[in-house]
């Protein structure tokens, strides 16, 4: 990736240009999911993930009244993987399915090359903008998607607080530098108290722009948005800033725009910021509860029936991976953000 010789970026911007520079961006060039690229996700270790994410949809989408239209969005839909799934199991369900509007918000180029070519048959549109979609209810799927976003980060010393930055100088390696702040003037653009018993702050920006349009579309024509991510529920943040390649951890300050780079998501933190948004609340458990409440067992059961001992296997390993506390089970977090006057739970 080029930048210039003397250029001294904040964090987030760093991010950006490594994951979304429209020439050498990580996101904007590749194809990153599966075993050939540097991670897999829940609906490309087993389709039991998307069947009751499908089965979940319906149960919610009824709790709003069986709207005669309603629009499912997938966030950052990956390689569609999900959203084949998904419309390939609500097709069982004639009625919901004629009122579905099927929507992908994406802004990978290449990746939506990838998403067209695996759902070419099935009637989808792509949006750049999540406020173009139409009034209706609307769910928002948000799959390992808050977590691509880019992070600020602030470390207080000494009652000052200052930022991380990434300084290019000559033709040295990328460094990181740090840069006295105004809390204050920070809590103000976000309207939230973020500093109050924090020593360190990591959050992102889009991230909570992202919630907060969102909440706006769910406040005016009622939905929800259901948010997969690992993450933390803790009140103190941490430093959880990594690079991913080739299923490995890596320094992100090396092999610019082939590097993935991540964090784990605070959702204590999306708590505080939908709470004071405003008639919204949040439920929020683990992936394992979650999925385990939906009946994912039992589906598997019902599946591997009939089949043989090397195939019922491989179903029951790859259930593990999604459901086991030592791989995706707690790490992952489930969250529902809703109109308060929606009572609706399942799964929680």
């Amino acid at each position: 990736m080029k930048l210039k010789k003397n250029l001294s970026l904040s964090l987030d911007e760093f991010i950006n240009h490594s994951l979304y520079d429209k020439k050498s961006g990580y996101y904007m060039k590749k194809n990153p999911f599966g075993n050939s690229g540097d991670f897999i996700t829940a609906p490309n270790i087993s389709r039991l993930f998307s069947e009751m994410i499908s089965v979940w949809t319906i149960a919610f989408w009824q709790s709003l009244g069986c709207p005669k239209k309603f629009n499912l969005i997938e966030l950052g839909a990956g390689n569609g993987e999900m959203m084949k799934d998904i419309i390939e199991t609500l097709q069982n369900f004639p009625y919901f399915f004629s009122s579905c509007n099927f929507i992908i918000h994406e802004k990978s180029p290449s990746l939506i090359k990838i998403q067209k070519k695996k759902l070419k048959k099935n009637k989808i549109t792509w949006i750049g903008q999540i406020n173009k979609i139409e009034n209706f209810p609307s769910l928002f799927l948000a799959n390992e998607f808050f977590d691509a976003m880019a992070i600020k980060q602030f470390i207080k010393k000494k009652d000052l607080w200052f930022e991380k930055y990434v300084k290019f100088e000559n033709n040295q390696k990328p460094f990181f530098f740090e840069k006295k702040i105004n809390i204050k003037n920070l809590e103000k653009k976000i309207n939230l108290t973020i500093s109050k018993n924090q020593n360190f702050i990591e959050y992102s920006e889009l991230g909570l722009n992202y919630l907060k349009e969102i909440s706006k579309i769910i406040k005016k024509n009622s939905g929800g948005l259901l948010v997969i991510d690992y993450g933390n529920n803790n009140k103190k943040m941490r430093n959880t800033l990594k690079g991913v390649s080739k299923h490995k951890f890596a320094n992100i300050l090396e092999d610019i725009g082939n590097t993935d780079i991540t964090h784990n998501i605070n959702f204590n933190l999306f708590k505080k910021f939908i709470k004071q948004i405003g008639n919204l609340e949040s439920n929020l458990t683990s992936q394992k509860k979650f999925l385990l409440k939906l009946g994912i067992k039992e589906r598997a059961e019902i599946i591997s029936k009939n089949l043989n001992f090397s195939e019922k296997a491989n179903i029951y390993y790859r259930l593990e991976r999604l459901i086991d506390d030592q791989q995706m089970g707690s790490s992952f977090k489930v969250m529902l953000i809703k109109n308060k006057k929606n009572k609706f739970n399942l799964g929680f």
